[in-house]
């Protein structure tokens, strides 16, 4: 291998490190108040993923399947964007897992800049990616699958809490 080719793997794996972080910052950056709710879904791990999986499995599949069939390049490749839609939600779901890793590492500065949260949990979470084979095929899409899965429990709690009218604690008085 010369040395060419090694940085080639090296400007790649960094790139995408790098974009990972960046789409944590962004997603924190754009609805914080939806990475903090995705945040409390990483309390139950198990919950976020079966979620994830539940809804992630058979649309990948079919979706997968349709682009297959359709034998047209501009309907199979509509599908094939519209299944890479999918990592947005599980992109803004994961940097919840990378604010909750981020909050174990406190620092003095987190109240006045909370962006920093995510900032060090995307530098711990996003290195253990780079571990051959467990980070490439376990712990990454794990993580999208998860952050998918946080993401949409998160929106199902949002629109309950909103479909809910607030009770009043004073009923009204009988005549």
């Amino acid at each position: 291998m010369i040395m060419a080719d090694v940085l080639t793997w090296f400007l790649i794996v960094a790139g995408v490190y790098l974009a990972l972080v960046c789409y944590w910052l962004s997603a924190f950056a754009l609805f914080p108040r939806a990475v903090e709710a995705c945040r409390e879904r990483y309390a139950r791990p198990v919950v976020a993923t079966a979620a994830g999986l539940a809804v992630l499995a058979p649309v990948l599949i079919g979706g997968l399947a349709a682009a297959n069939a359709i034998k047209q390049p501009g309907p199979s490749g509509a599908v094939k964007v519209a299944l890479l839609l999918l990592l947005l939600p599980a992109f803004l779901g994961s940097a919840g897992l990378a604010l909750r890793i981020g909050s174990g590492l406190a620092a003095p500065r987190d109240a006045a800049e909370p962006w920093r949260r995510v900032l060090r949990g995307g530098l711990a979470l996003a290195p253990t990616f780079l571990v051959p084979f467990l980070g490439w095929f376990v712990l990454l899409p794990w993580v999208l699958v998860s952050g998918f899965g946080a993401a949409l429990l998160a929106f199902v709690d949002a629109r309950k809490r909103r479909a809910v009218p607030a009770t009043d604690s004073n009923p009204p008085a009988m005549p």
